[in-house]
């Protein structure tokens, strides 16, 4: 028998056995500690119906975000369901003009001038279920500290992870400042 398991009673005591190697317990950090920071989302008006919140837990890992929006926009098409670029910006308030209402927060937040899309700001995309999106994931490009009072971004399409310098991912549709 080689190192990886053949049966499923050795397959389930394998895997609790690396689990237990180097257990990150974040379940228990979020059931436990408050967060390091959270950001209001509140749509633009032409999207008053997106209402949401992204907290920000600081850990020894980078931080965790976990985010829960609601109100986004839905199509019934399967082929054709909602995927929203979503990223951190380096400006400081959601404010903008009437054909882009949060054009103040600038560009996605880059510290070390990397190429898209190795941003700092850069975070992986929304996937809406019925208007609905529920996300959590560790980052260590940022620290909470170098965030606060910068802006989080949902634009209207995908990020395409491609193009400069922000991933073509179309109007910002609901934003909110990082407290």
């Amino acid at each position: 028998m080689g190192a990886y398991p053949h049966t499923l009673k050795q397959e389930v005591v394998y895997m609790f056995w690396m689990l237990r190697q180097k257990p990150k317990n974040y379940l228990n950090l979020l059931l436990k500690q408050q967060p390091s920071a959270k950001a209001v989302i509140k749509g633009s008006s032409a999207y008053p119906n997106i209402c949401g919140i992204v907290y920000f837990y600081q850990t020894k890992d980078g931080v965790l975000l976990i985010t829960e929006v609601s109100g986004l926009p839905h199509n019934d098409n399967p082929c054709d369901t909602g995927v929203f670029g979503f990223h951190i910006h380096e400006g400081s308030a959601c404010i903008g003009k009437a054909n882009d209402p949060f054009a103040d927060v600038g560009m996605h937040y880059n510290p070390k001038n990397c190429k898209h899309p190795h941003h700092a700001g850069d975070l992986p995309p929304l996937f809406e279920n019925h208007g609905y999106t529920f996300m959590v994931f560790l980052t260590d490009r940022i620290t909470v500290d170098e965030i606060i009072g910068r802006t989080v971004i949902i634009h209207g399409s995908p990020d395409d992870f491609t193009t400069q310098p922000s991933g073509n991912s179309g109007q910002k549709i609901a934003c909110g400042q990082i407290k």
